[in-house]
């Protein structure tokens, strides 16, 4: 199941997970994964509409840790190019 909690779509400004730098913030927007996948996430914390912290990157910038309702989570960068964010600075309104 996949909940939405930000109306409209993705606009210019929304970017890749796997785009935001160690230490940038993003909302969590939107996942283009299977349902079995977004599910997993949603359980670890993935929920749309909250915010999601770049921790730490392993060598070489992957994987990477993402902090996101006081959990940590390593994602690799092709699963992390599948969930679209809203940087912190475009989500402000």
């Amino acid at each position: 199941m996949i909940f939405n909690f930000i109306s409209g779509n993705c606009t210019p400004e929304s970017a890749a997970l796997a785009d935001l730098a160690v230490g940038e913030r993003g909302i969590l927007y939107d996942f283009s994964l299977s349902h079995d996948v977004a599910e997993y996430l949603m359980n670890l914390g993935f929920v749309p509409g909250l915010e999601v912290t770049v921790a730490n990157s392993g060598p070489g910038g992957d994987p990477r840790i993402y902090r996101v309702d006081g959990t940590e989570v390593a994602l690799r960068k092709e699963l992390s190019k599948l969930i679209t964010v809203l940087p912190v600075a475009v989500a402000a309104y």
